[in-house]
């Protein structure tokens, strides 16, 4: 996945694509997979980095939604869980099952959550991946032995999916281009084309770094732009009214130590009624998350004092070492596209299914949904596209479509493999030039190597792609991807045959954005 390859193939194509895909996150690029394993000549384009927003700022769990079984939702429960067999099975080096720890506090917490769970094994028949079992308090502290033992009485374990978000995106996105798929970042719509009748028939969409626009003709043109999808159909009609609510979650990334074993924590209700989640990631303590109304949607958008409070405070709750501001590695926060329903002023209570809209125009808009559903919200797009412009009818080819990195046999450890089937070719990058081997930083799993790597085929054009989405730099130590910057700026730079001035510019920007993922940021005086 070359990214001067796809500019040039870019500029050679004359002719009108079946399929335009505005967005590059989770829903775009599966919708990029959908469209083009049909037969359909298929076109992305990406404003920023492939999943720079949402679609890289997840809990990182592929999971069913318990929460959404409680309010009585099983028609997404069911989807969930039957699209989240899939994932593990099309996606095995980045995706992997994991137990959950449900603690109780309380005398009835074990048999009522006991009883919820075995309803969500009777919906994950035939495509579950462990049932769940009520454990005692000694069963559960084995399990998680940093789980605060005061007044527990037990726990329920039960099984989910976890996973590396962006780099299955990654994955997704170079699946997209072997099949046929054009795919570009960096390249956002600017202008959306129309012919008298006032119909869309393409885009106008701006290459930043060349300075080329391009005129691209389709037949039909899908708004897969998660929570900015209400600015591209501002585009088609500036007084049309607006369908995404923003609600931001935030999440704190801790040390190891503080959940050392194989399972996560759950806890089923916080204060703001949500579900908050202690979950081993990375060889890191991912807590969150928070649900947070906010009125505008921003590429980098930054926790609140509050939810950092509130995170905290229900951290200290559940477990027994209480985690202070200098163990906090990382912050991140993100924004879910959330569907405006009539009467609802909560976000916790506003649709989590995904909405598709066919505009006025003959645009397609596609927004709401999540991560574990992003091939059905793909299906269900691509479905109702190709009805909307008349191509021909073809079923839909993804259900079993192995995602590039997918390797046979069992995996090649209990953790991920961010690369999969790559790694022996990442492996033979990194030891071909002296120094190429050795750590973006001693404290992260990382090599230098993989900025060449990131940089020649995952299409990685910034210091920010490389520490915040090729490896996990960032969401993983903020201070860490602060001191990997200029190293890796100097490789990119060399790669990208760029000069001074632009790596110094690099580093200055990606500083910046990095102290919204630190606490020191937020509270200077370590308070």
């Amino acid at each position: 996945m070359n990214r001067d390859q796809m500019l040039s193939r870019l500029r050679d194509e004359k002719g009108v694509w079946d399929v335009v895909i505005v967005g590059g996150g989770a829903t775009g690029v599966g919708i990029a997979i959908d469209a083009v394993t049909r037969g359909y000549s298929t076109l992305l384009v990406e404003q920023s980095d492939f999943g720079k927003g949402t679609s890289s700022r997840s809990t990182k769990l592929v999971h069913g939604g318990v929460r959404y079984l409680q309010q009585g939702n099983v028609k997404l429960v069911t989807e969930a869980l039957y699209e989240r067999s899939l994932l593990l099975k099309n996606a095995p080096h980045v995706a992997r099952d994991l137990s959950f720890i449900l603690p109780a506090y309380k005398w009835w917490e074990k048999p009522f959550y006991g009883l919820g769970l075995k309803v969500y094994d009777a919906l994950a028949v035939g495509h579950g991946i462990g049932r769940s079992k009520v454990l005692s308090r000694q069963a559960t502290l084995e399990q998680v032995p940093t789980l605060e033992a005061n007044g527990l009485r037990g726990s329920v374990l039960y099984h989910d999916g976890q996973f590396d978000d962006t780099r299955l995106l990654i994955h997704m996105a170079r699946t997209a281009v072997e099949q046929g798929a054009l795919l570009l970042n960096y390249a956002p719509c600017v202008r959306l084309i129309k012919n008298s009748a006032g119909h869309v028939e393409g885009i106008v969409a701006h290459i930043h770094e060349t300075e080329e626009e391009f005129q691209i003709k389709a037949k039909i043109v899908i708004n897969a732009t998660g929570v900015f999808a209400d600015h591209i159909r501002q585009l088609d009609d500036p007084n049309i009214h607006k369908m995404v609510q923003p609600s931001q979650g935030i999440h704190l990334v801790l040390d190891r130590e503080f959940l050392p074993g194989t399972s996560a924590i759950i806890v089923p209700r916080t204060d703001d009624g949500r579900v908050l989640f202690a979950i081993p990631w990375h060889s890191h303590t991912v807590i969150g998350t928070t649900d947070t109304p906010v009125k505008d949607a921003l590429f980098e958008p930054r926790a609140l004092e509050e939810e950092i409070g509130f995170v905290l405070k229900h951290a200290r709750e559940y477990l027994s070492k209480d985690p202070t501001d200098s163990d906090v590695r990382s912050i991140y926060a993100g924004l879910r596209p959330l569907v405006s329903l009539k009467g609802h002023a909560k976000t916790a209570v506003i649709s989590r299914d995904h909405t598709i809209v066919v505009e006025r125009s003959g645009m397609l808009t596609i927004t709401g949904g999540k991560w574990t559903t992003y091939r059905r919200m793909a299906q269900d797009a691509v479905d109702r596209a190709a009805e909307v412009a008349g191509l021909p009818k073809k079923a839909c080819q993804t259900a079993h479509l192995r995602l590039h990195g997918a390797q046979d046999g069992p995996p090649v450890s209990s953790d991920f493999c961010p690369h999969g089937s790559d790694l022996s070719d990442v492996d033979t990058l990194c030891r071909s030039q002296p120094g190429w081997n050795d750590p973006i930083h001693p404290r992260l799993p990382y090599r230098l190597g993989e900025v060449v790597w990131a940089a020649r085929h995952e299409m990685a054009r910034t210091v920010e792609d490389v520490l915040a989405r090729r490896t996990r730099t960032l969401f993983l130590d903020a201070q860490a991807a602060v001191d990997s910057a200029p190293k890796v700026a100097q490789l990119l730079a060399l790669e990208l045959s760029r000069d001074e001035a632009w790596k110094r510019a690099q580093v200055e920007g990606f500083v910046a954005i990095s102290r919204g993922y630190s606490l020191s940021s937020y509270r200077p005086s370590g308070k």
